[in-house]
């Protein structure tokens, strides 16, 4: 099969199926040819395929399923969530870091928004923004957040930022509930919080970079302030032996 002593021959499987998948010869929902052919046309052994398949899948690339096959998918960001969250159980990182990922995500992603924003990124986000701006229901106002924070990711242009941010967001949410909440929990943390979305939006609007990257900059010393404030209270509740609320 030519990989005699090759332990890593799955590798010319992962790398052309993932070449396929980025030159559009596979696309989503497409079923993968059989093991055995796929053995033939990388050179492989059947096992080296196999392993392959566990690696694609583990990836998001691809989904498996007994007696179907292998299909692609689109689950990459579900696999980026688990390994950010297996890496914050393990205590590899911590909630300040992938908040500063985020930031530094947020802050490229504005600049390239500003750029290549479509005029229907552009009226979205003046109609999130004055949907923010009338009030009303608190979790009507987090999924606006939320989609403000999309959109102008999505603005980017850059699928990798959008599908990175999305999944840092999701473990942050699994992780940390009503962050906002806390935010908001003050009228002088919520006019500071909604300033901040009126002049990130207004900056893809206007294309002042200075002025959204200032605001951005607020809107992550809000989130870093909550974020310290709970693991005080977490520190807290260690030492008396007490949980945390």
């Amino acid at each position: 099969m030519g990989e005699a002593g090759d332990s890593r021959a799955y590798l010319r499987v992962v790398n052309g199926i993932l070449s396929e998948i980025r030159s559009g010869a596979l696309s989503i929902g497409s079923r993968l040819p059989p093991e055995r052919s796929l053995a033939e046309v990388y050179g492989v052994s059947r096992n080296s395929v196999r392993e392959a398949m566990h690696v694609l899948e583990v990836l998001g690339a691809i989904d498996s399923t007994q007696g179907a096959g292998h299909f692609v998918n689109d689950h990459s960001t579900d696999s980026l969530v688990e390994l950010l969250s297996i890496m914050f159980l393990l205590q590899d990182t911590d909630f300040r870091a992938l908040s500063e990922l985020r930031y530094a995500l947020e802050s490229r992603a504005l600049a390239l928004a500003q750029e290549n924003a479509s005029d229907q990124d552009r009226a979205h986000l003046r109609e999130i923004i004055e949907t923010l701006d009338r009030g009303g229901d608190e979790a009507r106002n987090v999924a606006l957040d939320k989609d403000l924070h999309y959109t102008i990711a999505r603005a980017s242009g850059n699928k990798l930022i959008v599908q990175v941010l999305d999944a840092l967001s999701a473990v942050l949410d699994r992780f940390i509930a009503d962050l906002r909440q806390d935010i908001m929990a003050s009228d002088a943390g919520k006019e500071r919080l909604q300033e901040a979305h009126r002049r990130i939006a207004g900056s893809v609007l206007s294309g002042d970079t200075a002025d959204g990257l200032d605001a951005l900059a607020e809107h992550f010393r809000l989130i870093d302030l909550r974020l310290k404030a709970r693991q005080a209270g977490n520190t807290s509740a260690e030492t008396t032996g007490r949980r945390p609320s």
